[in-house]
């Protein structure tokens, strides 16, 4: 015991967001627990053996990373995102030629030496969001000048968001709106700005149109906007979705009494938000997005007392990006938005996903550690004077 209240007594930060993040992680591990029956009665083990067990090791693993990531002073990323990016290019380079192709999209990369895998669009969020707002802080100066500010900027935006685009489209265009969302906040032109989404939209078009899952894309765009004219086949993912929305009521079926888990292909990820609506109603669903948009708010308050411009951009890009994500996500549960594969974060089982996702927290943990340290500062000298 004293061992674990040592450990919460260093954990610093806003309290808040970490309520959330237990909160968000108890979540995940009911539902996914329930979602999950099914495949795993299906392959002949127990729930708790084949699946729970697994996931709840990645909660367990990701708290442990958001803890150890909030402990470093966040001014250190900055020099860690140049070399995620170095990473991060090449990899997604190597992960289209090379890559686990599942559902017709190389995304995964196997972790030599272990049977698991990770999305490289997962890296390329952190080192995009992190990279960017360390340009964006260096170049204040100079923030206006083309040549030297602008060109260096749009082209590490664009380079990541087509490789991602490539394979994951969705991934690419919330990663492209977090983006513009930074530029806008680290003061770069409105008419570099227009430049910016002008060209980011054609080149998204461009492998919409002519990359090689462009009948994909357009398929789910054609299901979205005429499920009636499609084959069942073609809308079964979201038809199913709205059953379970549809009979989940205002206070749902109760943990464990989805049926619609038996016929959803991804009911523990990509349509978890309906497993949770199915079993907990109208009013679990609220308190899931209550949850994100309490996340959202108070990351805003701490972008707004950051008292470095790196840390309010970095807390800003991650915290934009968590939450688009969130709901991204629901909004396919609901039927707002065509299929897109997108999980969300820290309730969907994901394994490597849970950790990238922890280490996001992590960073808006210690910006936010910062922000309280820069705040007892402020009252101590305030209190001097008056000591006197």
């Amino acid at each position: 015991m004293n061992f674990f209240n040592q450990i919460f007594q260093k954990a610093k930060g806003d309290r808040y967001i970490w309520i959330v993040i237990i909160l968000l992680s108890l979540i995940s591990i009911l539902t996914v627990y329930s979602s999950t029956a099914t495949i795993a009665l299906n392959k002949g083990q127990s729930v708790e053996v084949y699946l729970l067990f697994k996931h709840v090791i990645f909660i367990i693993a990701g708290i442990a990373m958001i803890y150890f990531a909030h402990l470093l002073d966040y001014k250190y990323y900055a020099g860690i995102s140049k070399v995620l990016m170095i990473i991060t290019v090449p990899l997604l380079v190597y992960t289209l030629l090379f890559g686990k192709n599942l559902n017709d999209a190389s995304r995964w990369v196997a972790i030599p030496g272990t049977s698991l895998t990770f999305q490289t669009s997962d890296l390329a969020k952190l080192a995009l969001i992190t990279f960017l707002a360390r340009m964006l802080t260096r170049k204040q100066e100079n923030i206006k000048d083309v040549k030297t500010a602008f060109i260096p900027i749009i082209s590490s935006v664009c380079v990541v968001i087509v490789l991602i685009a490539i394979a994951n489209l969705s991934t690419a265009l919330m990663l492209f709106g977090v983006s513009i969302l930074l530029l806008i906040i680290g003061r770069i032109s409105i008419k570099q700005i227009a430049i910016v989404s002008v060209a980011g939209v054609v080149l998204l078009a461009g492998v919409m149109l002519l990359g090689p899952r462009g009948e994909t894309y357009k398929s789910r765009i054609r299901s979205f906007a005429n499920p009636e004219s499609q084959h069942s086949d073609k809308t079964f993912q979201a038809d199913q979705s709205k059953i379970a929305l549809a009979t989940g009521g205002l206070i749902g079926k109760g943990p464990g009494g989805s049926t619609q888990r038996n016929f959803l292909p991804h009911p523990y990820s990509d349509f978890i938000f309906a497993i949770i609506v199915e079993e907990y109603g109208t009013v679990g669903a609220i308190v899931v997005v209550m949850l994100y948009l309490f996340l959202l708010y108070r990351c805003v308050k701490i972008v707004t007392k950051a008292p470095k411009a790196f840390g309010a951009l970095l807390a800003a890009g991650l915290s934009f990006s968590l939450t688009i994500q969130a709901f991204a996500n629901m909004a396919v549960a609901v039927g707002l938005g065509p299929v897109t594969g997108v999980p969300l974060p820290l309730i969907s089982m994901g394994g490597t996903s849970i950790l990238f996702t922890s280490i996001a927290f992590g960073i808006i943990l210690s910006v936010s550690r910062d922000v309280e340290q820069h705040e007892k500062k402020k009252v101590i000298v305030g209190e001097i004077p008056a000591m006197a």
